[in-house]
């Protein structure tokens, strides 16, 4: 979809700068899943899940991470597809779902580590459209 609209994206690995007053002393490679170019420069990292379960945190420490290793501040995003799984229900052989997401781990994250400059749900979660804060 980002390439339709003209959108350079990949995934995979950058090569990361570690910098230390100011001056460059070596790369580590880091995985992502969508990385978002202009040109040559890498202008947004993103994390692309199937659910924020177990996963959220990830994202958040990436963010944090980059920007201290970087001195930098270049925008992170998430895109969850969904935030559910099956659950069982009293019926055999019948299933039905679970919200995964996280809501105090979070809005923790945001408001302590670092926020994330977008988060991006395929299926919003109605939590989500009753809290300013999510």
């Amino acid at each position: 979809m980002l390439r339709a609209v003209g959108v350079t994206c990949t995934s995979g690995t950058v090569q990361v700068p570690v910098y230390l007053g100011g001056e460059i002393q070596f790369h580590m490679n880091y995985q992502h899943d969508l990385l978002l170019y202009n040109g040559e420069e890498l202008k947004v990292i993103g994390s692309v899940k199937t659910s924020s379960k177990d996963r959220i945190d990830k994202i958040f420490m990436d963010k944090f991470l980059y920007s201290k290793l970087t001195e930098t501040a270049l925008p992170h995003i998430a895109i969850f597809l969904n935030d559910v799984q099956r659950k069982k229900t009293r019926r055999e052989n019948s299933y039905g779902v679970n919200s995964t997401f996280l809501t105090g781990h979070f809005k923790a994250f945001t408001v302590k580590l670092s926020p994330l400059d977008g988060v991006y749900y395929c299926d919003i979660r109605p939590v989500m459209q009753q809290d300013g804060l999510l």
